[in-house]
């Protein structure tokens, strides 16, 4: 049985380019809804276990960049959004519910 740290990542693999999901969002389609934290942990531990994650990927519920100061150089997870389209305006993503990808609803 895989365990909740791998689930996650496959999940965060599967976030297409241009596209963001929240750690809630992640953590519902696990079947585990009240552990966006531990979603959070498990991105914040993704840049060890798994180097090459697209966890810039993964934002909060309102779309803030909650999880940048975990990436290597203050602006790191702003500018690999910004590379994929993703406008940002004071570490909030613009039309973040037009740009929000629901893994429950779209795997």
């Amino acid at each position: 049985m895989k365990d909740f740290y791998s689930k996650v990542y496959e999940i965060v693999e599967l976030i297409p380019y241009g596209r963001v999901t929240t750690y809630g969002a992640i953590a519902e389609a696990l079947g585990a809804r009240k552990s966006s934290r531990l979603v959070g942990i498990a991105m914040n531990l993704s840049h060890e276990l798994v180097p090459n994650l697209p966890a810039h990927r993964v934002v909060n519920r309102n779309g803030v960049l909650t999880g940048k100061h975990h990436f290597i150089g203050a602006n790191t997870m702003e500018n690999l959004l910004s590379n994929e389209g993703i406008e940002i305006v004071d570490d909030v993503i613009k039309n973040f519910k037009l740009l929000f990808w629901n893994p429950r609803e779209e795997l």
